[in-house]
């Protein structure tokens, strides 16, 4: 399997990948207008509300679509479960790190452009842009690969806060249903990955991180964040890191919040 992360060489010197753009603006909604301005060309735009998760509801803001949904939606994107796939934004990759997570969670070929859109050097093309559509088979998510929020407020793991540290806190946010973090968890906001221009640390700074955040010993990893989207940088940036996989909570705080009988923490780390 690829790496997690790509530069734009890479990507130059495998033209057969399928480029996606999975733009997103951070107050809620697809960024499609970016997109229509300028893409890597031949990149196909991606929704994160329509085709990366189902319905808001009790399983949180941004619950994972299930298998057949997610099939229909990678048809219509013209991505053939053979293909390997580099996705991209224009915030450090905390949005293409979603789409890049549940095909990696599924077998496939797929990483996150390194520096998103900023770090193509490339000419950009402006309008729509499709695929053929193709039909793909429903692949069912790895049990093995997913926690819910008992997992995440155990003990026997690891548990990653990849919201910022303020949110983490508890300091109030139109985002959340209630301030505060799942007791236990150690605050990892994904901004804490990147480098000032917005690429991603070497992984030998990635391991020192995550070490010092309790990862890489005996007990696996929960990741979870606002609503189960950047929580995906973090799994990646592990990976990337050599430190396995972990599990991602996909209802995150958006789903645990909303339930009054769980507790919240508040404070900091």
């Amino acid at each position: 399997m690829i790496a997690p992360f790509v530069n734009a060489r890479w990507l130059r010197d495998h033209p057969e990948t399928v480029v996606v753009d999975a733009r997103w603006t951070p107050d809620g909604g697809p960024a499609r207008g970016a997109f229509r301005a300028g893409h890597i060309p031949g990149a196909v735009f991606a929704d994160l509300d329509a085709d990366l998760a189902a319905p808001a509801g009790s399983g949180g803001r941004h619950p994972l679509p299930a298998p057949v949904a997610f099939a229909a939606a990678l048809g219509r994107l013209g991505i053939r479960a053979r293909d390997a796939v580099v996705v991209y934004d224009d915030h450090g990759g905390v949005f293409a790190a979603r789409l890049a997570w549940m095909l990696r969670a599924l077998g496939q070929d797929a990483a996150v452009l390194d520096g998103g859109l900023a770090a193509w050097d490339g000419p950009l093309e402006a309008g729509e842009a499709a695929r053929p559509s193709v039909s793909v088979p429903a692949r069912a998510w790895p049990a093995e690969l997913l926690a819910d929020a008992d997992a995440a407020a155990s003990d026997a793991f690891v548990t990653l806060d990849g919201r910022t540290a303020e949110r983490f806190a508890g300091t109030p946010n139109p985002l959340d249903p209630r301030p505060g973090h799942v007791p236990g968890a150690r605050s990892a906001p994904v901004g804490g990955n990147l480098r000032p221009d917005g690429t991603m640390l070497d992984p030998a700074a990635l391991t020192r991180r995550f070490r010092a955040l309790g990862v890489g010993g005996a007990r696996d990893v929960v990741a979870y964040c606002g609503s189960g989207v950047t929580a995906c940088h973090n799994l990646l940036a592990i990976e990337h890191a050599g430190l396995g996989r972990g599990r991602l909570y996909p209802g995150s705080w958006s789903q645990y919040a909303a339930d009054p009988s769980r507790p919240a923490a508040t404070g900091p780390d």
